[in-house]
């Protein structure tokens, strides 16, 4: 797929690994709608790259089909969707409290909030991205539009107080193959990207000697993964158009150990 003049939604865009998508879509030359829940970031990133601004809370389905309507009155129906929104969460399933001596367990309320954002929300965005898609005009080999959706390598190897966010990106893993088949048909492409440890704003927050030791975990190269590695490998699968289905990791090699 040619970038050039296609309308593209980036979700979670104000910050991190979307915004640094939504900058390199509009770089390639499509329009950009930067979807996210921080209404001064957001509109800061859209201003700058030439696109608009939507807010979208992933878990609220008003405002998000508001969103939608929003961006598509802007730009037309967007071949292009690319669910960046999530959020990370760390806890033990069950441990022991040290102050208390007593037994400690998962909050439930922050398992589900973890599904909500990460694994229904994508979803929902999904729904919302191919239903509109299936009623375009079809390009080269038929294909209407194109889904990237973010897991995490933490689908595969979670650690120690990861249940609830591997669960959620597991289950984005897992849905890509089932989507990309009830879509087949209609030309609308889904891939999966698995990131690695990124320097994203909530890691570029740590100490120094904290990052520069998460770094020193990946075999080659040695670093944090860039944002905007991610943002190239998100366009790669939007512009191969024989990528589908796949489920991509971008992690420099590294298999995480238990913690």
């Amino acid at each position: 797929m040619n970038l050039e003049g296609i309308a593209a939604i980036v979700t979670g865009a104000a910050s991190g690994l979307g915004e640094a998508t939504a900058r390199e879509l509009a770089r390639r030359g499509a329009k950009v709608a930067v979807f996210d829940r921080d209404n001064a970031r957001g509109e800061s990133v859209a201003a700058e790259i030439g696109g608009i601004f939507c807010e979208a809370d992933v878990t609220n389905e008003a405002q998000l089909a508001s969103a939608f309507e929003r961006a598509r009155a802007a730009h037309g129906q967007e071949r292009v969707l690319v669910t960046c929104a999530g959020i990370v969460n760390a806890s033990k399933t069950v441990g022991r409290d040290k102050q208390s001596g007593g037994i400690k367990m998962f909050p439930l309320e922050q398992f589900e909030r973890a599904i909500a954002i990460n694994l229904t929300g994508s979803f929902r965005c999904i729904v919302h991205a191919a239903s509109g898609m299936m009623d375009l005009a079809p390009l080269e080999d038929g294909e209407r539009g194109c889904i990237i959706t973010t897991a995490s390598v933490a689908a595969e190897d979670g650690q120690i107080g990861q249940a609830a966010y591997s669960a959620s990106k597991g289950g984005v893993l897992a849905m890509t193959l089932p989507i990309a088949r009830d879509l087949m048909n209609e030309g609308i492409r889904v891939n999966t990207i698995l990131p690695g440890v990124f320097k994203t704003p909530m890691v570029a927050g740590m100490p120094e000697q904290v990052q520069d030791a998460l770094g020193a975990q990946v075999p080659f190269p040695k670093r944090l993964g860039k944002p905007e590695e991610y943002a190239a490998l998100a366009c790669f699968l939007i512009e191969a158009t024989y990528m589908n289905a796949a489920s991509v990791r971008l992690d420099g090699g590294i298999r995480m150990a238990p913690r």
